[in-house]
């Protein structure tokens, strides 16, 4: 018995409790690193060589740090939109709102993908709700207008989530009927891109200048709904969890899409006879790194304008810019010495004339 209690046994049991600390530490560790690599660091998706990087400075989720009016905020809100505590409420299920959402700091990213997590729900019922909302990335950023928030003629990149079918209601009004190949059946997802010449047109809910699109039920779910946006190598794609099952569904796919850096991400929503609650659940903008070949650096050179392969955009006139009062009296005043000289010449011109005629008659 003593013998267990000399040297040996005290050293054996300090052993057994550093490799128990050990062993302790390296789960801990473990269970870090873990963490860590469940969050912000790089993680492989699809094929081939391309990894996602959350950006925090595009990002929003809760408890919504950041949002505000203030010039300091990395989201700024307007109009209606007003944060509440599981999510930012764009617009509440009352007539004639608007509100938007936006990022103060201008994306420079290559390649990105955007994760929408939202919620469209009121007590409207059937094609009585509206309007729905969309996701920009656009030029410019808190500007309000008739295009769910949102300027009219913006330039940049806008996916609309359109709840209300106003084309089908006009024609119901006109007893008309669409071939079953040209109806949409709404709730709708849809794409346009626009170098500032084109207009939304509301009263067809955008079918002229839409990319593509989709049947999208969202509304009313007991179930998260959520939306992405990816835009790689001039390729964009637009897909959809809407059913509860944790997959994405494919919706929208355009190749050749050029879209220029330094633009704004944002969201607006807008409320008419119609309404609904339109909320924001979380924003996670991820940077997607992928590998190109020496042809593709040279052909995805950047962009100053947005545009679509194989689908001509109206080219914007730019007004003339106004003239300076120095500039405006020199052309007054060149133009009454011009006339001023036209003026004698034609005296002299005609009294030779007249000279003329009188040597004639003589």
């Amino acid at each position: 018995m003593a013998a267990t209690l000399g040297p040996s046994g005290w050293w054996w049991r300090r052993w057994r409790w550093r490799r128990r600390l050990s062993a302790w530490d390296g789960s801990r560790m473990l269970l870090l690193l873990l963490l860590l690599g469940s969050g912000q660091g790089p993680r492989k998706v699809g094929a081939g060589q391309t990894f996602e990087y959350l950006k925090r400075e595009h990002s929003l989720s809760k408890p919504y740090q950041g949002v505000g009016t203030s010039s300091s905020a990395l989201w700024n809100l307007m109009g209606n939109a007003m944060v509440m505590t599981q999510y930012i409420r764009l617009t509440p299920d009352m007539q004639s709102k608007q509100g938007a959402l936006w990022n103060r700091v201008p994306c420079f990213l290559r390649d990105w993908e955007l994760q929408v997590h939202f919620k469209i729900h009121g007590q409207g019922k059937k094609n009585l709700h509206g309007d729905g909302l969309a996701i920009w990335y656009t030029k410019d950023r808190m500007q309000p207008g008739p295009v769910f928030g949102n300027m009219d003629k913006f330039v940049g990149l806008g996916v609309f989530v359109d709840t209300y079918p106003n084309e089908e209601k006009q024609q119901e009004a006109q007893k008309r009927r669409y071939s079953p190949g040209v109806q949409r059946v709404f709730p709708y997802i849809s794409a346009m891109v626009n170098n500032g010449s084109l207009s939304y047109d509301h009263e067809r809910d955008g079918r002229p200048t839409e990319l593509g699109g989709c049947t999208a039920i969202v509304r009313n779910l007991h179930y998260d709904t959520f939306l992405v946006i990816r835009y790689v190598k001039r390729h964009l794609t637009v897909m959809m969890d809407i059913d509860g099952k944790h997959e994405w569904r494919d919706c929208i796919e355009v190749p050749g899409v050029r879209l220029p850096r330094g633009y704004y991400f944002g969201t607006s929503s807008i409320t008419g006879d119609l309404s609904d609650n339109h909320d924001i659940v979380s924003l996670k903008l991820f940077e997607l790194t992928v590998e190109r070949t020496p042809e593709e650096e040279k052909l995805h050179r950047d962009v100053f304008l947005p545009s679509v392969d194989n689908m001509k955009l109206p080219e914007l006139t730019a007004p003339l810019p106004p003239l300076s009062g120095l500039a405006l009296f020199l052309i007054v005043f060149f133009s009454l010495v011009f006339s001023v000289f036209a003026i004698v010449i034609g005296i002299i011109l005609y009294n030779k004339w007249q000279e003329q005629s009188r040597k004639r008659f003589y």
